[in-house]
């Protein structure tokens, strides 16, 4: 969801919403799960960016090992990576030695100067760092009550480690893959793989309940979720809902939604659709099957349209 060049228009969708509200400071109350030995997860809130509360919209959490811990993902809010950094001390009491950006999101991200460390390692996709730096000002324009004072998130005190493919990290006995995709949900998609209880994170490549957001390939997005939901793992822990334990259930509705919006795009254009009007003839029938579906189908049939008028 973000600017200029290869896309991960945040503006985009931002620009879907007013601005004039905010995130208070105040102290947050989350509820956290350990959804397997030593993996924990925040469910986010299914809530619009109209809301006070968007700094909780993502899901988040960690993982342990017996050295230290790996973040998946810091919030979207300052004052929700803070919170996140006293429940790891609370409950496992170990250091944080990565902080893990699924991709560059606000909801995923803004928490990243909680922290702040230089023998922390902030891990994410090849686009990822570029994306934050591009967009920087965007950022500070519009989500000033979201961090609260603190630095941007590219700018925290930390090792930058770049996904180039796959890449291996060791918490101590805990062994994670970590995988960078191509074009997808976003242009900085990553995947973060726990061996021991056999839990994938799947970030924003999965949307479970709200409606998925295409800011990235449509056609790739797909192609993603066609070789995933052949594997078998323990838990699925997607960007937004519920996690799941019977995979590939969980994702059954967005491979539906995202396989209609491609071939029902694909005829609208072949039926000389123009792209305005495409938005009231395509994914009818699904949209209303999703939270904060209002503006986001149309979003994502404007942007499937200019994909695929020229393939």
């Amino acid at each position: 969801m973000l600017g200029p060049r290869n896309g991960i228009a945040l503006s985009l969708v931002l620009g879907l919403f007013p601005f004039g509200f905010v995130c208070g400071s105040g102290n947050w109350s989350l509820e956290l799960e350990e959804l397997a030995p030593g993996v924990y997860m925040h469910q986010g809130r299914h809530v619009s960016l109209e809301s006070s509360r968007r700094g909780d919209s993502a899901n988040i959490g960690f993982i342990a090992g017996e050295q230290c811990v790996a973040v998946v993902d810091s919030g979207g809010a300052f004052q929700v990576g803070r919170w996140l950094a006293r429940e790891i001390k609370e409950r496992v009491g170990k250091p944080v030695c990565y902080l893990i950006n699924t991709h560059v999101h606000f909801d995923h991200v803004l928490g990243n100067a909680a922290f702040s460390d230089p023998k922390v390692k902030l891990v994410a996709h090849p686009n990822f760092m570029g994306t934050l730096v591009e967009n920087s000002d965007f950022f500070s324009d519009n989500f000033a009550d979201e961090i609260d004072g603190g630095v941007l998130p590219h700018e925290i005190d930390a090792t930058h480690v770049i996904v180039d493919q796959k890449i291996e990290i060791d918490l101590g006995n805990r062994k994670l893959t970590i995988e960078a995709h191509g074009s997808a949900h976003s242009h900085t998609d990553v995947t973060i793989f726990d061996r021991a209880t056999n839990t994938l994170w799947a970030g924003d490549l999965l949307f479970r309940g709200r409606m998925p957001v295409l800011d990235g390939s449509l056609v790739g997005w797909i192609d993603w979720m066609e070789r995933v939901m052949n594997k078998k793992y323990g838990v699925v822990v997607p960007g937004h809902g519920k996690p799941d334990r019977d995979w590939p259930k969980g994702a059954v509705a967005q491979f539906r939604y995202l396989k209609n919006l491609l071939d029902e795009t694909r005829g609208a254009i072949t039926a000389g659709v123009f792209i305005e009007d495409a938005k009231n003839v395509i994914g009818i029938d699904e949209r209303t099957q999703w939270e904060l579906h209002e503006r986001a189908h149309a979003r994502n049939v404007s942007r499937a349209f200019r994909q695929l008028e020229w393939e």
